[in-house]
C-alpha cells in the first residue's frame, strides 16, 4: 500500500488513525527500567494475597531499589468446596486474558487449592492454559501458580519430608497432602483448621500459628509449610516460627513470591519472611 493516502481509501485511513490514537490513549503505561508489573488472579473473596504479596515486594524494593506494581483479576469463589473450586478453574484463562491487558511481566495464579483439586501435577496444565491465553491476547507473560510454586520450591530446597497447616475442611486438607506427595515430598502431618468460608479464612489470626507449629512432631521434617493456602494469613508468623524451630518455614504466599521473583530474573532479598525469600535456602542463579 502507498504511504500517501488518496481517493476512496482516505476515510478508512483517517478512521484507522483515530482508532490508533484512541488505543494509544488507553494503552498500558510504557515499561520503565527498574519497575515490573505483576498480575494476580485471585478468588473473589480473597483478602490476603493482595496484602501479603505487596508487603513482601515492598521489602524487596527496600533492599534492591526495583519497584513492583500489582494488577488483579478476580474469579468468583465464596466457599472452599470442590464444586466452587472447579468452577473457578474454568475461569482461569478468562482472568489471565483480562489481567494481561495491563501488559504485566508475570502472572501469579493465587489459588493453591483450586489447582490442586484437579489432581497431582495439575499446575503444569493450568499454567500453560493461562500463559497461552495471555499470549493470544497479545501480551505474553510468564505464569506462576501457587500450587506449582509450592510443589517446585519444596523440591528445590531439598525438602523430602514436611508437615503442613491448612485452614481447609479435612477432605480438602487430605487432597492437598496427596498433591504434595504426588510431587515427591512426604507429608508427615497435616493440620486441618476446618474453615470452609473463604472470608472467614482471611480473618484467621496468624498469631495462633506459632502455637500450632509447636504442637507438631517435626523431628523428621525437613521443612514446615505454615500455611498451605494463599488466603490464610501467615506472614507475621513465618520468621517467628523459623527462628524458634530452626527449620525452613514456607507458605503458599512466600513460595509464590519466590517464583515470581525468579520468573522476573530477580534474586530474592526480602527480610523477615524466612530464609527462602532472604536468599539463604537456594543458590543464586548465575
Amino acid at each position: 500500500m502507498s504511504s500517501t493516502p488518496s481517493g476512496p481509501s482516505t476515510p478508512h485511513l483517517v478512521a484507522d488513525g483515530a482508532a490508533a490514537a484512541a488505543a494509544e490513549e488507553h494503552a498500558p503505561e510504557p515499561r520503565r527500567p527498574g519497575r515490573s508489573r505483576i498480575g494476580l488472579v485471585v478468588p473473589s473473596s480473597n483478602t490476603t494475597m493482595e496484602t501479603e504479596l505487596p508487603e513482601l515486594f515492598r521489602r524487596q524494593t527496600e533492599a534492591t531499589g526495583h519497584s513492583y506494581t500489582f494488577h488483579s483479576a478476580r474469579a468468583a469463589l465464596k466457599n472452599v468446596t470442590h464444586e466452587e473450586l472447579l468452577a473457578m478453574v474454568d475461569r482461569a484463562a478468562e482472568c489471565a486474558t483480562a489481567v494481561s491487558d495491563a501488559d504485566v511481566d508475570v502472572i501469579a495464579y493465587a489459588c493453591l487449592v483450586a489447582v490442586m483439586a484437579q489432581g497431582p501435577g495439575a499446575h503444569t496444565s493450568s499454567e500453560e492454559v493461562m500463559a497461552r491465553a495471555a499470549a493470544e491476547n497479545g501480551h505474553p507473560a510468564a505464569v506462576v501458580s501457587s500450587a506449582g510454586a509450592l510443589t517446585r520450591v519444596l523440591r528445590e530446597v531439598g525438602a523430602r519430608r514436611v508437615a503442613l497447616v491448612t485452614p481447609y475442611m479435612r477432605p480438602l486438607t487430605d487432597m492437598v497432602a496427596a498433591y504434595v506427595e504426588g510431587g515427591g515430598v512426604e507429608v508427615l502431618e497435616a493440620v486441618s483448621l476446618e474453615v470452609s468460608d473463604n472470608l472467614a479464612v482471611g480473618c484467621l489470626d496468624a498469631g495462633q500459628l506459632p502455637g500450632i507449629a509447636r504442637g507438631l512432631d517435626l523431628s523428621r521434617a525437613d521443612a514446615l509449610v505454615l500455611s498451605a493456602c494463599v488466603q490464610m494469613p501467615s506472614l507475621d508468623a513465618v520468621q517467628v516460627v523459623e527462628d524458634e524451630l530452626g527449620l525452613p518455614v514456607l507458605t503458599a504466599a512466600t513460595a509464590t513470591a519466590y517464583e515470581v521473583l525468579r520468573a522476573l530474573g530477580h534474586e530474592p532479598a526480602v527480610t523477615g519472611a524466612g530464609r527462602l525469600l532472604a536468599g539463604g535456602l537456594v543458590p543464586a542463579v548465575s
